[in-house]
């Protein structure tokens, strides 16, 4: 049984298809949140979050009819929650002393690129404009297809390679 079908079968309270699901796709779920954030009780809490909105929106998922996959649903919920986890996070921290000078605060995706990607491509990545630099981090650092890439970030599949392409460009000449 496929993924897609789990899912359909949670959206009807199937409990056992449920655990099957969380069985199957929270080994890889966890290793794409953990290339985001480092910190495991975030990635923990994002898990929990996750498979807590599966469960409860299983009947709202659209499946290959719509041109998704359960995994890049799943990514997608799991990356909202992330990125709301960072935002939670960044609310409630208690910023130092030097750095409560006002100013423009990195975004989640930034702070999670920052501690994936160093170096002359860290730099390179963190150049590129905020749009390039996500479908990039999709596609190259999440694994995403193009397909998923475009569900995850709400954008045509065309816009999606047309700004994977110019990543590449603008990544080549940053590194030469």
């Amino acid at each position: 049984m496929d993924e897609e079908r789990l899912v359909r079968l949670v959206a009807r309270g199937d409990r056992a298809a449920f655990e099957e699901l969380y069985r199957r796709t929270s080994p890889w779920l966890a290793v794409r949140l953990r290339r985001r954030c480092a910190d495991e009780q975030i990635v923990a809490e994002v898990m929990q979050e996750t498979y807590l909105a599966v469960w409860r929106a299983a009947g709202a998922f659209a499946g290959a009819s719509a041109g998704g996959s359960a995994a890049g649903w799943l990514w997608t919920i799991a990356a909202r929650r992330l990125v709301d986890a960072f935002r939670r996070r960044a609310h409630h921290a208690e910023p130092p002393v030097a750095a409560a000078v006002p100013g423009t605060a990195p975004a989640a995706e930034d702070e999670a690129l920052a501690a994936t990607v160093s170096g002359d491509v860290g730099d390179a990545l963190r150049c590129l404009a905020p749009e390039l630099r996500q479908v990039l981090q999709a596609l190259v650092l999440d694994g995403l297809s193009v397909r998923e890439a475009a569900v995850l970030l709400g954008l045509p599949e065309g816009t999606v390679k047309t700004r994977a392409r110019r990543a590449r460009i603008a990544m080549r000449k940053a590194l030469t």
